[in-house]
């Protein structure tokens, strides 16, 4: 699980950070689910409302526009205003459907978006428009000084983090993000960081 270094240093401390934060858990990702725009299950909800008091104050605080991003910011008592680059990746037809059914059913589709970037066969958004989405997000917010709260998802955070890494995209599905876990990234205002720890996330968490 990657999340945020708790401790203050100084060479840490740039004009530039953001704080993503996974959205809670559904039934659909419960269940090994492509994503679907449904509420947040009760227990994550209760994990959330947990994680309260270990926020630090941030200058502004967004969120994705799906449900369960905007339950998990209020869960966590984030006043955030709705931020569309934040959206999580649209995966179209397949939306609520298991990747074992996809694999079943539309076995030959799944294998073309699995290797080209650029294939959408459920109907939604390429990999290429999330990881391009991502870019837009990260190479505005870089000129915005102060601490940010993104409420997001897997897909957004795995992107942004490809994206200030320069990875290839391959890397994409190598990268695991827990419910409720927090990336913390840090810029001078010129370079993205990626600040990385083993922290577990829950009651009594700084971020």
């Amino acid at each position: 699980m990657i999340s945020v270094i708790w401790e203050e240093d100084p060479r840490y401390l740039t004009s530039v950070r953001l704080t993503m934060i996974c959205s809670g858990a559904t039934r659909a990702t419960r269940h090994g689910a492509f994503p679907l725009d449904e509420p947040l299950e009760p227990r994550s909800v209760a994990m959330a409302e947990s994680m309260r008091q270990g926020l630090r104050r941030a200058d502004r605080t967004w969120t994705s526009p799906a449900l369960r991003a905007r339950q998990t910011a209020g869960a966590l008592a984030l006043p955030a205003t709705v931020q569309p680059l934040l959206a999580d990746h649209d995966h179209g037809d397949w939306a609520g459907r298991t990747f074992a059914d996809v694999q079943a059913e539309e076995g030959d589709a799944l294998a073309v978006w699995l290797a080209d970037p650029n294939a959408a066969p459920h109907g939604g958004e390429p990999l290429s428009g999330l990881l391009l989405r991502a870019a837009t997000f990260m190479n505005e917010l870089v000129q915005l000084p102060g601490h940010t709260i993104a409420v997001t998802h897997a897909a957004m955070i795995r992107a942004a983090m490809l994206h200030v890494l320069g990875a290839p995209w391959q890397s994409y599905r190598k990268i695991d993000i827990e419910p409720l876990s927090m990336v913390d990234f840090r810029s001078d205002g010129g370079r993205w960081t990626l600040r990385a720890g083993s922290h577990r996330t829950g009651a009594g968490a700084r971020v």
